[in-house]
């Protein structure tokens, strides 16, 4: 499926996010390395250092007079006023008395580490060295907090740095996407009035051939003609429609409270001489008070007429569509049914694929229902596809509701569901909204087979 360009621009802003995330990422990563190693560094040196001073202690200090953050303990000497608590530990002087043999041992005690060495000395003595670790597990708390301040500010560096190389890197591509809209807006406006035009001169020679009575495979071919022309116009409108949701895809400008119920009666009587031509049934079934959507009212008809066309299509003679409008809590919801032929479960999302052909004669390329999809989800809503082979289609759009525009009184009005009948059949090549489009012939190019 060709990816709409919500997704396309959605792709352009998750590629500038992913370099950035990867950006902080190997920041993050060079300054956990960069910590690690000189954490790994700075303990093995202190540690080397104070073994080193501490068996040098243990062997030659004087008990009386010890080194800075040291303790000497030997029996008969009375320990330093500022000595630990806890200290000396006993059970090693008295294994060293029996082994003459050093022992070392790690301490934690009192929210702080001792280095322990107790050894005998030449004099025969047993000393107990103590080294308090406080200084060093200062100096190491004191690199932590460096190095993440340093990530801090690193990942303050890494968003900027990504920020800018993200722009700098997606700019090709967004750059493409932008021209790629441009050309198709530019492209659908112009050749609009020249197709326009042709479609008109077809219709005319369509009725000069049916008043002067030409063969009939003269007037076959011109039909043909006349709905293939009208089928080009609305592409280049669904195009135009698509590009424009491209460019500005909120359109906030644009937005109004809409009447979900008077439109869709508007979109069912347009499409009178359609339905009284094929014999079919049009019931629109509202609630007796509006129903308002904040949105583009251009669109979100175009969006509830691609729904009626398609069912109309594909409901055969004397069948049965009907509209039904309701509220469930704060979302308003449009459901239309039909009595065609439905279609496989399975094959609902191919339904909504852009230029999607469906097997058989009614397969036709278009944007019909992926342009219906598009303009739906640029309103906050959601569009459903329900159906079996034989049991018909159910199609539902789900938007959000809005407040009442003001000065506009919610009154409560008689529910309309009379079925839509025309008074008489449409000439064959006729215009329908305004615009190129086929009458009776095969149908919307987007239009979905079923």
């Amino acid at each position: 499926m060709k990816p709409s360009a919500s997704a396309e621009w959605a792709a352009v802003r998750r590629a500038r996010l992913r370099i950035t995330v990867i950006t902080g990422a190997i920041i993050t990563l060079l300054v956990t390395v960069v910590g690690g190693v000189a954490h790994t560094v700075m303990v093995d040196a202190q540690n080397d250092q104070v073994w080193r001073e501490l068996r040098y202690g243990a062997m030659f200090g004087d008990p009386a007079k010890p080194p800075v953050c040291t303790w000497l303990y030997a029996p008969g000497v009375e320990p330093l006023p500022n000595a630990p608590l806890g200290f000396p530990v006993r059970a090693d002087m008295e294994e060293v008395r029996g082994t003459r043999e050093a022992v070392e041992r790690t301490v934690e005690r009192d929210h702080t580490v001792y280095l322990v060495r107790t050894q005998p000395r030449a004099d025969g003595g047993v000393v107990q060295a103590v080294f308090d670790m406080r200084f060093q597990l200062a100096d190491r708390s004191h690199l932590w907090f460096a190095l993440a301040v340093a990530e801090v500010v690193g990942l303050l560096a890494a968003a900027v740095t990504g920020m800018v190389l993200g722009r700098r890197a997606v700019a090709p591509l967004a750059e493409a996407l932008t021209r790629q809209h441009r050309f198709v807006t530019d492209a659908s406006h112009e050749l609009r009035t020249p197709v326009t035009q042709v479609h008109t001169r077809a219709q005319v020679l369509a009725r000069q051939a049916a008043d002067q009575d030409l063969p009939g495979a003269h007037r076959d071919t011109l039909a043909r003609l006349v709905a293939s022309t009208g089928r080009l116009g609305e592409v280049l409108d669904d195009l135009l429609l698509s590009a424009s949701l491209a460019a500005g895809p909120a359109r906030r400008s644009e937005h109004r409270p809409v009447e979900l119920v008077a439109l869709a009666r508007s979109v069912v009587a347009e499409e009178a001489d359609r339905v009284g031509a094929r014999r079919l049934t049009v019931v629109v079934d509202g609630p007796p008070h509006p129903l308002f959507v904040d949105g583009v009212e251009s669109a979100l008809r175009r969006a509830v007429g691609e729904l009626l066309s398609n069912a109309i299509r594909h409901t055969p003679a004397e069948g049965r569509i009907a509209m039904t409008l309701s509220r469930s809590g704060r979302t308003v919801l449009l459901v239309v049914a039909d009595t065609g032929p439905g279609f496989e479960p399975a094959a609902v999302e191919q339904l909504f694929r852009r230029f999607h052909r469906g097997s058989g004669d009614d397969g036709r390329y278009g944007l019909g229902l992926a342009l219906l999809r598009e303009v739906v989800t640029r309103h906050g809503g959601t569009v459903a596809a329900e159906g079996r082979p034989g049991q018909g289609a159910r199609f539902t759009i789900r938007l959000p509701e809005c407040a009442a525009p003001p000065g506009v009184l919610a009154e409560a009005r008689p529910a309309e569901t009379r079925p839509v009948m025309a008074p008489r059949a449409r000439r064959p090549g006729g215009p329908r909204h305004g615009r190129p489009g086929p009458a009776d012939g095969p149908g919307r190019p987007g239009e979905s087979p079923r």
